[in-house]
């Protein structure tokens, strides 16, 4: 089965402040960008959106095989470690029964999850990833660009 590999990043200057997000998919020899700008955002919530963007870029029934790289350990365990799962079952509370932050942005990515399966692998940042330092460019640049207009 093909692979579709997404490899995604989140930026923000101040926390909260200006954000930005990208994704980067590639099949085969192509590939393609996605990049955009939140003006009053968090980290987390552009790391969040880049991967939901990154994965809303996929073809309905595309069946194939998708990896999805990030290298935020709040996205990424929150799918592997069953988080997810767990907020979902306790009405999105954490296991100390406070409400789970940017529900909005999970519960679209749970939706997407189930419906892609994708498998969500974590990467060092800020290292010797060129998908993902693109994607840090990508997504610092939509800041640049968009932040004092």
């Amino acid at each position: 089965m093909p692979t579709l590999e997404i490899y995604t990043d989140g930026a923000c200057s101040g926390n909260p402040g200006a954000g930005g997000w990208a994704a980067l998919l590639l099949y085969g020899t192509a590939k393609k960008e996605l990049s955009g700008f939140v003006p009053d955002t968090t980290n987390n919530r552009m790391e969040l959106l880049a991967a939901i963007r990154g994965l809303n870029a996929v073809k309905p029934k595309s069946g194939m095989n998708i990896k999805l790289y990030s290298d935020s350990a709040y996205l990424v365990n929150a799918v592997n470690n069953g988080w997810l799962d767990s907020w979902q079952a306790n009405n999105w509370r954490t296991s100390d029964k406070r409400e789970v932050k940017n529900q909005d942005l999970w519960l679209e990515l749970a939706e997407l999850n189930r419906r892609l399966s994708p498998a969500f692998i974590k990467v060092k940042g800020h290292a010797d990833n060129p998908h993902n330092n693109r994607c840090d460019e990508l997504a610092v640049s939509q800041i640049k660009r968009n932040k004092f207009q």
